[in-house]
Parts: C-alpha cells; structure tokens; sequence
C-alpha cells in the first residue's frame, strides 16, 4: 500500500499537468483570436481613414499630382520636386499601398487561426480580392488619364461610380470579418428566408445607390461649383446643364428609398425581444447623416464638410452591413 501511493499520486499530478497544459494552449489561443478581431477592427478603421483621404485628392483636385504613371509618381519612386497636388497624391498611394500590406497579413493570419468553413475567412478573402481590384480602378484611371481635377468625361463619372461601388463592398468585407472574429464562442448559420433575404439584398444595395449617386453629387459640385444656393438649384434643372449636375438629383432620390429600408430593418429589430446593438446606431448615424447633407447643399459643399460626410457616411455603410448581417446570420455555440 505504501509503494501504491505515491504510484497514484504521480497519475494525479500527471493528469493535473495535462490539464494544465490544455488550459494554458486554450488561453493563448483565445489571447491570439482576441489580437486578431482587434487587428481586424483596425484594418477596418484605416481603410475608412484611407478612403476620406482619397476623397480630400479628388476635392482639391490633385489626382493629377502624380501624372498619367503608376504605380511610380511623376516616373520616380519617390518624387524629389514635389508640389502640394504631388504630395496629396502621393500620400494617398502610400497608404493604399501599405492597406494592401494590412489586409494580406489580415487574410494570413485570419487563415491560421480559424477553423475550416469559418465565415471570417470567406469574408477576409473577399476583402482581398476587392481590395486589389480598387488599386485595379485606381491605377487604370491614372493610366487612362481620368483623374485631372477638371475631367468631365462620363468615363471618369463610370470609373468614379466602379470606384466607389467596390469601396463600400470592401469596407462590408472587412467589417463582417472583424464582426465574426469578434464572436469568439459562436459560429454562424444562415437563415433560409426568402422575403427577409430579397428586402436585405435590395435595401443594401439602394445604399449603395445612395453612395455612387452621392459620389457623381460631389464631383459636380468640384466641377461645376455654384455662387449661391440658389445658383445651385438653377443648375439642377436648367435645359443647358451639363449631364452631370443633372444627375445629382439622384442622391436625394436614392437617399429616400435607402432610409426606408433602414426603418424596415430597425423596425424589425425593436420588434425582437432581444434587440441588435446594431440597431439605435444605425439610426442615430442616419439622421446624422441627412442632417450634414443638407448643410452641405447649404454651404455649397466646401472639402471639409465633404469629408466629414463621407466620413459619417461610411460609419452607417458599415453598421448597415453587420445589422443587415444579423438578419440573415443566425449565431449560435461554436459546438453545436
């Protein structure tokens, strides 16, 4: 009996070691999918930061800063006379670029550290794949020369509206991604609902409208900027403006349309006994929103509140997209 003990006594400590082992490999598992949802959110805020900038390049015009070259600027690597367009432009190339360096990493790391048939990592794909075709878009209005401060072709007003679309579809990609990792007890199931599916389809896709719509709005206002309000009014509707001002009357329309579908889907989540997070922020960033467009038509659209607007803009696009999410995603325990 004596010689038992100590022999069952190193079985307890063993298994205690194991268990042990098993609580630290959990813990630093879970320490490396909390980094990766943070890493995640940041890839998120600074594309969101790179896109407000690319809207302050086509606000002051400087587009054209680096030429009709790319990737080099001005046909150098780094350009050793620059002027002010230069260097808007070519800090707007810099960080596109390391966004390219952010995201790889994103997909890289976000495949290592979930499990196969994760949803973060189909979304970290296609976050990749949409963000090298916006340098796609990007490069090919550079080398077609489309991003001159006073072009006025409809093919820089298509490219504009290619550009904008993919954009608002990349920061949708991100945020899913940096949602679901977020999540780390639940995976998720869709919902097979056709009427509740066609609504979020189409309602997304009305605010992508609003976007596009919003971004032929803002280059009218850079090209053709009026002397007053009411000059501005005049242009909308006069038999001698430009097309492109004609079809700024588009974004309130498409605005219209896309707040309905809003209130359709915060409707039906104060319906829920177990309300969405995504819900009242939505709201708040809507009339937000609305209320920063109409002092820009106000104040004749100046670069700052310009910015401002695409920034809150953006904010509701991705909040939008992860309460959208929530109506055709179902969570649920990781092991069920």
């Amino acid at each position: 009996m004596q010689r038992v003990a100590p022999v069952n006594a190193s079985h307890e400590l063993i298994g205690t070691s194991a268990l042990d082992q098993e609580a630290g490999h959990f813990s630093t598992s879970e320490i490396g999918r909390v980094s990766l949802a943070r890493f995640a959110w940041f890839v998120v805020a600074y594309n969101v930061a790179v896109i407000v900038w690319g809207a302050y390049v086509r606000a002051t015009g400087s587009g054209a800063g680096c030429g009709s070259h790319w990737p080099l600027c001005n046909g150098q690597f780094l350009p050793t006379t620059p002027q002010t367009h230069t260097i808007i432009e070519f800090t707007h190339r810099v960080t596109s670029g390391l966004s390219l360096v952010l995201v790889a990493i994103l997909l890289i790391w976000c495949w290592r550290r979930t499990g196969k048939g994760g949803w973060a990592r189909y979304s970290a794909v296609a976050a990749a794949m949409l963000l090298f075709n916006e340098a796609f878009l990007g490069a090919l209005l550079v080398l077609f020369d489309h991003v001159g401060g006073l072009d006025r072709s409809a093919t820089h007003a298509l490219f504009l509206c290619l550009h904008f679309g993919n954009t608002l579809l990349l920061l949708a990609a991100l945020a899913l991604t940096a949602s679901w990792l977020s999540s780390h007890d639940r995976s998720f199931g869709f919902i097979p609902n056709l009427y509740r599916t066609t609504a979020t389809v189409l309602g997304l896709v009305s605010v992508m409208v609003i976007g596009m719509a919003g971004s032929l709005a803002s280059l009218g206002d850079t090209l053709f900027p009026a002397a007053s309000l009411r000059n501005g009014f005049l242009q909308d509707f006069s038999s001698s403006t430009p097309t492109l001002l004609r079809l700024r009357v588009l974004h309130p329309i498409a605005a219209i349309i896309g707040s309905i579908y809003v209130f359709w889907l915060v409707h039906r989540y104060w319906r829920k006994q177990e309300r969405s997070a995504w819900a009242p922020l939505v709201t708040i960033t809507l009339f937000v929103q609305i209320a920063l467009g109409a002092v820009n038509v106000v104040l004749l659209a100046p670069v700052w509140l310009q910015m401002t607007h695409l920034l809150v803009a953006e904010i509701f696009w991705i909040l939008l997209v992860l309460a959208s999410a929530d109506q055709l995603f179902a969570a649920h325990p990781s092991g069920h």
